[in-house]
């Protein structure tokens, strides 16, 4: 079981509906797929904040050894 106070926090966004907030990662895919399922019929339209992501991906690659 997740300890909530030590799971960090991510930022959604949906430009659709024009909604912004913030959810905890271990929630984070339950979260998009009912926004997405409730919201625009199941069409992924919620996401991670696309800067967060990038910039994620970045660190991940960095950590990969792909930048070298």
């Amino acid at each position: 079981m997740t300890d909530h106070s030590d799971d960090p926090e991510v930022p959604i966004i949906c430009e659709e509906c024009g909604t912004e907030t913030t959810v905890p990662l271990s929630k984070l895919e339950t979260q998009l797929d009912r926004h997405n399922e409730n919201r625009h019929d199941g069409e992924a339209h919620a996401s991670v904040d696309p800067t967060l992501k990038s910039q994620l991906q970045d660190l991940v690659a960095e950590d990969l050894g792909l930048f070298e």
